[in-house]
């Protein structure tokens, strides 16, 4: 944010100052005492596992320039002293947003059950190369993450990139209200957090929040190859750009799709990106990211960039140059030995698990193997065990070799797979570990992947180091 005095910024949080009311705080604004830079804002949350009032005295050492609390903490610095530290940090990121809405600021709302966070990834690197952008790190994309990220807008920035997941009824519908969306996308409506919604519908019902709350001339970008997200367009008042793989959306004010679709041996997409309607053109995408999944998420991104005035050949370009932004999302890690390893350990939900194992099988290579190192999907609720022996048909259906299973549901896995596969359950990280770093061998390929809760990325990173025989 913009350097702001304390009496401002207590005008915008609502909160009561303690203090000194002309103190410039700015232009952080963060919620661990470690990331504290001089002239930051602390904002003290309480957590599950840690209270950020008891690190108050610790950003003021480290050169806060003011604390947002829910006590009087007696600090010698500026407090902003509220009910509620994460509502009052709500409030103000909605002020700020607000406050620069009539300056040109566009902001950009995505959601989806699974490829957000890459789709975010992919369209902040494109709209970058039209404006100032700012984009949330990872998947910061709740009630603490899209707020946090708002903060950091500057009269600069032209860009807000807001990611935003649900895990109930109406949570986008409060994200939105901070963020302020001219354009919303949603990627797709798959299985995740099934458990939580309790069916498909709920939870497409939950994602096109989104498009209801867009404003008459702004962009609702819908996958027309999702039938749940296509029908959310009669939900928007707002203009609809459609993006599908293969063929010609039937219906949108912009349609965006790709055709001649192929692939190099580490599976990055080459194929020709078409628009229509609201812009007209074509032009030749060559991307860097891993995966057939990654074709939908990149023209989701075209769609957005294409209606902020951007021409159909600088976003082809600037696809081809975005990169991987965010840790353990189909991150490839090749082996002085030769392995290699895929490093999808960030989260799992079954739609991106057969994404990740569809993956897996076009990366094999001559005289290879695959490996698929799989733990739990998490939240599924009463459908887990039918989805864990699904994903275990499905690992043999795609031809993996050998499957090392961990985690709750092993015997789902494992029976899914059935005798086509040699599989084996792991009662550890360790024990996965070791398993497959004797199984592997020169030209064969590794996946690894489960829900965040399995931290299955220190498995992927164990793995992606060469044996100590290869080790120069």
């Amino acid at each position: 944010m913009r350097e702001l005095t304390t009496g401002v910024l207590a005008a915008l949080a609502g909160a009561r100052l303690v203090g000194d009311p002309d103190v410039l705080v700015g232009p952080d604004v963060v919620i661990d005492s470690r990331a504290v830079t001089p002239g930051a804002l602390f904002v003290a949350l309480q957590g599950e596992r840690a209270d950020g009032h008891d690190f108050a005295a610790t950003a003021a050492a480290a050169g806060a320039a003011a604390v947002l609390v829910s006590a009087d903490l007696g600090l010698g610095i500026p407090q902003l002293v509220v009910d509620d530290a994460l509502a009052a940090l709500a409030t103000l990121a909605t002020a700020l947003v607000a406050e620069a809405l009539p300056g040109g600021l566009v902001t950009i709302g995505i959601t989806g059950s699974s490829g957000k966070t890459s789709t975010k990834d992919l369209l902040a690197q494109v709209l970058a190369e039209a404006g100032a952008t700012v984009a949330p790190v990872g998947s910061f994309n709740n009630e603490i993450g899209v707020p946090l990220t708002a903060t950091r807008i500057n009269a600069a920035t032209r860009f807000l990139v807001s990611e935003m997941g649900a895990r109930g009824q109406r949570h986008i519908t409060f994200l939105c209200g901070i963020a302020q969306p001219r354009v919303g996308v949603v990627v797709n409506v798959g299985h995740a957090h099934l458990g939580e919604f309790g069916s498909v519908e709920a939870i497409a019902q939950a994602k096109g929040e989104l498009v209801e709350a867009l404003p008459a001339d702004g962009w609702a970008v819908l996958n027309a190859d999702d039938p749940l997200v296509a029908a959310m367009a009669t939900r928007t008042v707002a203009r609809v750009a459609a993006f599908a793989v293969g063929a010609e959306p039937a219906d949108g004010d912009l349609r965006v799709w790709a055709e001649e679709v192929g692939y190099d041996g580490l599976q990055h997409a080459t194929f020709v990106l078409r628009a229509s309607g609201a812009v007209e053109g074509a032009a030749t995408v060559h991307l860097q990211v891993t995966g057939a999944h990654q074709v939908g998420n990149a023209l989701a991104a075209a769609a957005v960039a294409l209606t902020q005035g951007m021409d159909v050949a600088d976003v082809a370009a600037a696809l081809g140059r975005a990169t991987l932004q965010s840790h353990w999302r189909m991150e490839l890690h090749e082996r002085a030995d030769g392995v290699l390893i895929v490093n999808d350990a960030y989260n799992a939900n079954p739609d991106s698990m057969a994404a990740a194992l569809r993956t897996l099988a076009s990366l094999r290579r001559p005289e290879g193997r695959l490996l698929a190192v799989l733990g739990d999907m998490l939240e599924l609720g009463p459908d887990a065990p039918m989805a864990h022996h699904r994903i275990g048909e499905l690992a043999a259906a795609v031809g993996v070799d050998r499957l090392i299973a961990i985690g709750n549901h092993t015997g789902d896995l494992v029976r899914g797979a059935g005798g086509n596969v040699d599989a084996t359950i792991a009662v550890d990280r360790a024990a996965a570990t070791a398993a497959a770093a004797e199984w592997l061998r020169p030209a064969d390929v590794a996946l690894v992947k489960a829900s965040r809760g399995l931290a299955l990325e220190s498995v992927a990173e164990q793995l992606s180091m060469a044996p100590e025989g290869e080790r120069e």
